[in-house]
């Protein structure tokens, strides 16, 4: 009997663009070239002997023909891979894949790895490569630790962890000798060092405190926070950072408080999943163990390597 369906990897790259409006987007997220997902929904368009899109500016739009397409294939394709994940969690056992922010993924969530392992042995993490414009949509992903705040889209899922509290940092001899910080404005006489990402911090900290302005100028700017923490160990000057990304280097003492108090802010870092998509049993729990780790009180990274 000659086969009239198309190919998989042709309906997952429609699916793709359809519900992206976009052939660049599908591609980021099928981890293809827009060349690929163009050539995928040209065989489609031949197979099927109608167009499946049009262009609308920059847009690709489902044509009335591509939509009624789309509601009949789409449920068969999320049932394929559903029935194909689950196949692979029955043979290798539960697993979890993620896409973490790099900044938090090294100075917060992999020093308490450890102790999600030892509290869930059978669960293999995997982690996938991040992408600033992920539109958090991947089927092979199960969930993204992004910053953001709220309110997200629609189609996003997101769970405040950490993040919102903004602290100056300051090399420890800062606090000591003849001329310590002791106030805000012992802050500002020091050279400040910005986030080249988020120049407006200070600003931020200032009208917090009701500090008059205007903000001093930066006397340097990092687009890293591992930058800015080595710039302040030695000796630069003073930073603002979100505090769990300083957890160890204020336990090692390469840096300190240089006020206690912090000002929240209202981006943070969030665990997000596409809200048509019901969380595995391994998302749950890791949400779960996510959130018990990020609560005030929780126990602090070198303790926790072991449940």
């Amino acid at each position: 009997m000659r086969m009239h369906s198309p190919s998989l990897s042709e309906l997952h790259a429609f699916a793709a663009a359809a519900r992206l409006g976009s052939y660049s987007l599908a591609a980021r997220e099928l981890y293809v070239t827009q060349g690929g997902i163009s050539r995928a929904i040209a065989r489609l368009e031949e197979h099927l002997g109608f167009a499946l899109f049009e262009r609308q500016g920059r847009r690709s739009v489902l044509t009335e023909a591509g939509r009624e397409y789309l509601q009949a294939v789409e449920p068969a394709v999320h049932a394929i891979e559903s029935a194909s994940a689950a196949a692979r969690r029955r043979h290798f056992g539960p697993q979890l894949r993620l896409s973490v922010v790099p900044t938090l993924f090294s100075h917060w969530l992999i020093p308490r790895l450890p102790h999600f392992n030892a509290l869930h042995p059978g669960i293999a993490l995997s982690f996938a490569p991040y992408r600033r414009d992920d539109p958090l949509s991947a089927a092979e992903i199960d969930g993204w630790l992004r910053v953001g705040s709220e309110p997200w889209p629609a189609h996003v899922v997101a769970d405040y962890v950490v993040g919102r509290d903004l602290v100056p940092i300051c090399h420890p001899r800062e606090l000591q000798g003849p001329r310590p910080i002791r106030s805000p404005r012992d802050v500002l006489a020091r050279p400040l060092l910005f986030h080249t990402n988020y120049p407006g911090n200070w600003a931020r900290w200032m009208s917090h405190l009701n500090l008059p302005g205007p903000c001093p100028a930066p006397a340097a700017d990092f687009e890293l926070v591992a930058l800015l923490v080595q710039a302040v160990a030695a000796g630069m000057g003073v930073a603002l950072v979100q505090r769990c990304l300083v957890e160890e280097d204020l336990a090692a003492g390469r840096v300190a408080l240089a006020l206690p108090a912090p000002v929240h802010i209202e981006r943070g870092y969030f665990l997000c999943r596409p809200a048509t998509r019901a969380p595995s049993e391994a998302f749950a729990q890791f949400r779960e163990w996510l959130l018990e780790q990020a609560a005030p009180g929780a126990v602090p990274p070198a303790a926790v390597s072991g449940p």
